[in-house]
């Protein structure tokens, strides 16, 4: 094991038993056998350190991800993505909560990977014709709901006591980006009382703009493309009567 990966396996083990949620560097130094200078001249400060060690946990999860065979129904690995976010949350807490601490100067880069396997399974979901709106959009939507349940959980365990709260927020949230087929075939139950106006256009255009992404046409140049994309995204991003979002 090099130095670097047992001072993030002994500041992870610091971190998950603190009772507050924090380290010290002087901590770590003595738990891993080091010098400051050492942790310093791996991790620059604290603050890189604790980015470090939010890579290091949250990574593990991601790779179960990264192994993942994408399956044939993107919505159902919408739902399993969502509810693996929560549980890993849930048995991560002092980590999930400094990862999301508006303290971090940058996002750790493993949730931007994560927001990138989202936005991925949603372009599928839009080239099936299932989504609403822009991949772009819905997984903003999408992961700022999944981030907030999560947090609640494990910030406000006394408050938030509802186990099922997690599974209602996620369909809910799912029934605004995705088509009322897509929710219904995924649920097995009947979709909402009517496809709100213009959604139609919306799911035409998200499914198109997905399908340019995938493969542009070797009629347009990358300029055009580039254009067309965009129209495409403002046509089913944008507002109508009677949508919810």
């Amino acid at each position: 094991m090099s130095t670097r990966v047992r001072i993030l396996e002994v500041a992870a083990e610091l971190l998950a038993r603190s009772p507050n949620g924090d380290i010290s560097t002087r901590a770590v130094c003595e738990a891993a056998g080091i010098g400051a200078p050492v942790l310093y001249r791996q991790f620059g400060d604290k603050e890189g350190l604790l980015s470090a060690v939010v890579d290091h946990g949250f990574d593990r999860y991601l790779e179960t991800k990264r192994r993942r065979e994408p399956s044939t129904d993107p919505v159902e690995d919408l739902r399993e993505g969502w509810n693996g976010h929560v549980e890993f949350a849930l048995a991560n807490r002092n980590l999930y909560r400094l990862m999301n601490s508006p303290a971090m100067r940058e996002p750790p880069a493993s949730a931007l990977e994560s927001h990138r396997i989202l936005t991925h399974d949603l372009e599928r979901a839009a080239a099936l014709g299932r989504l609403r709106m822009s991949p772009a959009l819905a997984a903003q939507m999408i992961m700022s709901a999944n981030v907030g349940v999560s947090l609640m959980l494990v910030s406000r365990p006394a408050t938030f006591t509802d186990a099922g709260m997690s599974v209602r927020v996620r369909d809910a949230v799912h029934a605004s980006v995705l088509t009322d087929e897509a929710v219904t075939a995924t649920r097995g139950t009947p979709a909402g009382a009517g496809t709100p106006a213009g959604a139609g256009t919306s799911a035409a255009a998200a499914r198109l703009g997905a399908l340019l992404r995938q493969s542009p046409p070797a009629e347009l140049s990358p300029a055009e493309s580039t254009l067309l994309t965009e129209w495409l995204d403002r046509l089913s991003d944008a507002r109508r009567p009677g949508d919810v979002r």
